[in-house]
């Protein structure tokens, strides 16, 4: 087991002091520091201090408690002694092991796709953007029967029962299929008014950016359309799309959307609510896959986004593959088939425009 505890972030007063718990079971292949990094990251984003993260090493995760018994008491302990309020817990849970931990450790417990729910739910703003989260909020209580056998009053309204569905958490089964049925109905009606304005005629091609979470996506759109959509250095700031006009050469310009970033196994349920703003990438001429360059993670990242652009069938999509922020490259960069760019300096836009151009001759 190994602790590591932040000693900066325990002098900070902020709205939910956490431990963050992890479990790696030796069959994996590669370390979990990567995704515990990235973890961390969004319970920042949510707002949240952790005190300490606790990493258990096990052949195999415990089925009725996912860390065992004797570890879920130790980590009370813990959480008495460094008064936390709150559990962030990396490995999605079953209903059985949160039922179980939460008779162990009085805390409320939240998941990696809780968390990555919440992150959402923070930066929702457009109409269609509370809908969206609202529905993958309710579809994963639904089928992890949260609200139903768990105790969830004593959540209030912190990390993980965050946005538009927060009032709903104690509903019953048949007040959630309900509401689910309505947020489908309304989302239909938002997937129709796209489908006709896709339909109507326009002057100019289509480029979508596609990528990982926070690598730069809206920065790169700002730099080409010389525009101020919201950019901030934290995961999942965009949410609703983007679409600026963009110069490629005289006489030439196209339409860029943002969309939303891609994550390491993205739940289902946020996929399946957000088709209706990820049809937009259907109907792109051309896809720009965005990499981070400063980040030695890439090729885990690149995996991910190539994994749900096939759950979207996106797979032959024609895209250009492009590395932001080279300004802070790191090392074992590819060099063919690949276009370097850096929305801070400038470096590499007028290369990325004329590649844009060839595309479309």
């Amino acid at each position: 087991m190994a602790h590591r505890t932040n000693t900066s972030a325990r002098d900070r007063t902020l709205n939910d002091k956490a431990l963050v718990v992890a479990v790696e079971t030796r069959e994996r292949a590669e370390s979990i520091e990567a995704e515990l990094a990235e973890f961390e990251a969004l319970a920042e984003a949510a707002g949240a201090t952790a005190l300490q993260t606790i990493v258990q090493r096990r052949d195999r995760v415990d089925p009725a408690t996912l860390v065992g018994s004797g570890k879920a008491r130790e980590i009370a302990e813990l959480a008495q002694e460094l008064d936390a309020r709150l559990l962030l817990v990396l490995n999605d849970l079953r209903p059985r092991q949160r039922k179980n931990l939460e008779k162990l450790i009085p805390l409320p417990i939240v998941d990696r796709t809780m968390l990555i729910l919440d992150v959402f739910a923070r930066h929702a703003r457009s109409r269609e953007g509370k809908l969206q989260v609202e529905l993958a909020q309710l579809r994963y209580r639904q089928s992890n029967l949260i609200g139903v056998g768990a105790d969830l009053s004593r959540l209030g309204g912190g990390i993980g029962t965050r946005g538009p569905g927060e009032t709903k958490l104690e509903v019953d089964r048949r007040r959630i299929a309900t509401r689910i049925a309505v947020l489908n109905r309304l989302l239909r009606d938002v997937r129709r008014q796209r489908a006709v304005r896709r339909s109507a005629p326009h002057r100019e091609r289509l480029v979508a950016l596609v990528g990982y979470t926070n690598v730069g996506k809206s920065s790169l759109l700002n730099a080409l359309a010389r525009s101020d959509a919201y950019v901030a250095d934290r995961p999942f700031a965009t949410l609703d799309p983007t679409i600026r006009r963009v110069y490629l050469k005289p006489g030439a310009y196209v339409r860029v959307a943002d969309t939303v970033g891609f994550i390491t196994d993205l739940p289902p349920d946020l996929v399946n609510a957000f088709r209706a703003t990820l049809e937009e990438l259907r109907d792109a001429d051309l896809l720009l896959h965005v990499l981070d360059a400063s980040n030695a993670q890439w090729e885990r990242q690149s995996r991910a986004v190539e994994t749900i652009l096939h759950e979207l069938e996106l797979d032959r999509a024609p895209r250009l593959r492009i590395f932001n922020k080279s300004d802070l490259r790191v090392a074992h960069m590819p060099e063919a088939d690949a276009l370097y760019v850096s929305a801070k300096t400038g470096a590499g836009l007028d290369a990325l425009r004329a590649a844009i151009v060839d595309c479309f001759a």
